[in-house]
């Protein structure tokens, strides 16, 4: 049974830093990419960032280049989200998911609930 099950999330304040995880259980994480979406209130789900699976290239939305970085520990089945000097804009409900490649949301076939990070201002 394919599972993601994301943690980390929480309160942090504005040029704070958080990590995020994505704990994939059920499959084989080398073969996939993970991507990383967000969600925040009122708005659509956007992508922010993605790890390949082969050769483990990282992707990411303009707005968190810099200041987010992905990996991924296949031994551990893992993959975390170190976001760094964040803003409240970064607010959102951030979900991992898994695809055959980065690429866009629907293409990814397994989804976490989410986990919600909160940015003070």
């Amino acid at each position: 049974q394919v599972q993601l099950v994301e943690s980390g999330g929480g309160l942090v304040q504005s040029g704070g830093s958080l990590r995020v995880s994505c704990a994939a259980s059920g499959f084989t994480l080398d073969y996939y990419a993970i991507a990383w979406f967000r969600q925040a209130p009122g708005k659509e789900r956007e992508r922010v960032s993605c790890i390949s699976g082969t050769m483990g290239r990282a992707y990411y939305v303009d707005s968190v280049k810099g200041r987010f970085f992905v990996s991924r520990n296949n031994v551990k089945s893992t993959v975390y989200l170190q976001m760094n000097s964040l803003k409240p804009e970064d607010t959102a409900v951030y979900y991992c998911a898994r695809g055959h490649e980065c690429a866009g949301l629907s293409t990814m076939d397994y989804w976490g609930k989410g986990t919600l990070v909160i940015v003070s201002s």
